[in-house]
């Protein structure tokens, strides 16, 4: 659908003059349109001029259930109707409540108590803090320090950008918040370089980089440690899943430091990885889950932190107060859309979806591995990363000059003038991430390597 030339005009001019965009480089648009999207349908996106475009990366991995679905649409007006707005500050509201309720019978173990926010920035501030409070109120006040791991992405808040282990994002914002330690991640492609000890199995990589987290807690005092946050699959630096036996090491080790783990699940909830909770495909419980973006397919902002019922027991009498909060957290509209998403999930039956399709998906991306320039494919569910090499026998990465030319100068615009959305990326070492609509089928899977395989194949002719 193409809009009429007057109101392209406007909305162009407008992006340019007055709209502030997000982690860009505006002088990126200065001799170009900046591309704006109007309408989703399923699993793909048009442009103002009516270019179609598939999503592979759901938006922002957030687009669960695909573009254009009535039902959350319908769920949200239903609900502005009834109550538009009212804050969760003393008081409830009826979708707020059932909405925590149906997450709490979700969710593993004794994670019980939800506390909403309207992002997953939020979400991790809130789990940080909540640490805090509880080991101060159990007799534990030194204990506030966090660990988390190598190029991972936890958010932009202070603190939350405080436990991120990227620099980049970091160094303009200093001095954050105190108290962060970083640890290795769990990228076996480069567990060679990572340790120094080359040659480890996968599952004596997971050993390896789980008992880090033991040294730094030693480290920095077990008497200051408060908690560990990990991404199932951590998404920065490319997809990155757990060596076997990795959490379940990592859960002895907090247990035995007595030490939270915090599951960020940002990313990682809601079917991406074919389970509801990212744990879950891994096979761990963890005390907090800090999870946003796929409990509303994107359709309303929300966010949550879910803790253990055993964090919320010295909040439950006295004056005890958990001093936190947002306005919009567990809004009406937003709880209201959640519900209707959830549903979805069960009536199509999207976890047995997407867990019948990876193995698929996984083939599909894998056939790329043929191109000299495709080094690595890995990840779960529908979540993947391609990362990309100068020389696959030698995994040699390109220099950050190359990766700038390889990702800004040809990429990214490469792949969306060819009708694929997704992220080419370069916190760590350059990556193609694919995180497609939990509805994609063989057919979108055919048409994302297709696209890939043009676009990779130009990329190393180019070099």
């Amino acid at each position: 659908m193409t809009r009429p030339e007057t109101d392209t005009a406007a909305v162009l001019k407008a992006a340019q003059d007055n709209l502030w965009l997000h982690f860009t480089r505006h002088s990126a648009h200065d001799a170009a349109q900046v591309p704006t999207i109007v309408r989703g349908d399923g699993a793909y996106i048009y442009d103002l001029n009516g270019k179609r475009y598939l999503d592979g990366l759901s938006g922002l991995f957030v687009v669960q259930m695909g573009h254009g679905r009535a039902e959350l649409a319908e769920a949200a007006a239903k609900q502005a109707q009834d109550l538009a707005f009212f804050p969760l500050w003393s008081f409830a509201h009826p979708k707020a409540a059932e909405l925590a309720q149906r997450l709490a019978g979700l969710t593993p173990g004794d994670l019980n108590r939800v506390f909403f926010t309207t992002g997953g920035g939020e979400a991790v501030e809130s789990a940080w803090k909540l640490a805090k409070q509880y080991f101060k109120l159990v007799g534990k006040p030194l204990k506030h320090k966090v660990i988390s791991r190598a190029i991972a992405y936890h958010g932009t808040p202070q603190g939350a950008l405080s436990i991120t282990g990227i620099p980049a994002f970091k160094q303009f914002f200093e001095p954050l918040v105190p108290g962060s330690v970083r640890v290795p991640n769990t990228n076996h492609y480069r567990a060679d370089e990572i340790t120094g000890m080359p040659g480890m199995s996968p599952e004596q990589f997971g050993r390896w980089a789980a008992d880090q987290v033991g040294k730094a807690i030693e480290m920095e005092g077990p008497d200051t440690v408060a908690a560990v946050f990990v991404e199932p699959v951590q998404n920065a630096g490319g997809c990155f899943p757990p060596p076997p036996g990795y959490f379940q090491r990592l859960r002895e080790i907090c247990d035995q430091y007595d030490v939270l783990l915090v599951s960020d699940e940002v990313i990682c909830a809601f079917g991406r990885l074919g389970t509801m909770f990212g744990g879950q495909k891994f096979d761990y419980v963890p005390d907090i889950i800090t999870c946003a973006k796929g409990l509303t397919s994107g359709y309303s902002p929300i966010g949550a932190m879910i803790a253990s019922e055993r964090l919320f027991e010295p909040f439950k009498s006295g004056a005890t107060m958990f001093a936190h909060g947002y306005t919009f957290g567990g809004h009406p509209v937003s709880s209201a859309v959640a519900l209707a998403n959830l549903d979805l999930f069960e009536r199509e039956d999207i976890l047995g979806h997407v867990q019948r399709n990876e193995p698929v998906f996984r083939a599909t991306l894998e056939r790329l591995r043929d191109l000299p320039i495709v080094g690595d494919v890995r990840g779960s569910g529908y979540f993947y990363g391609i990362e990309l090499v100068k020389d696959k026998d030698t995994k040699q990465t390109f220099d950050e000059a190359e990766s700038e030319r390889l990702l800004r100068g040809f990429l990214s615009n490469a792949l969306y003038d060819a009708g694929l959305y997704c992220r080419a990326d370069d916190r760590g070492d350059p990556v193609v991430q694919l995180a497609p609509p939990l509805i994609c089928g063989p057919k979108e899977f055919d048409e994302i390597e297709s696209i890939l395989r043009s676009v990779l194949t130009e990329a190393w002719n180019r070099l």
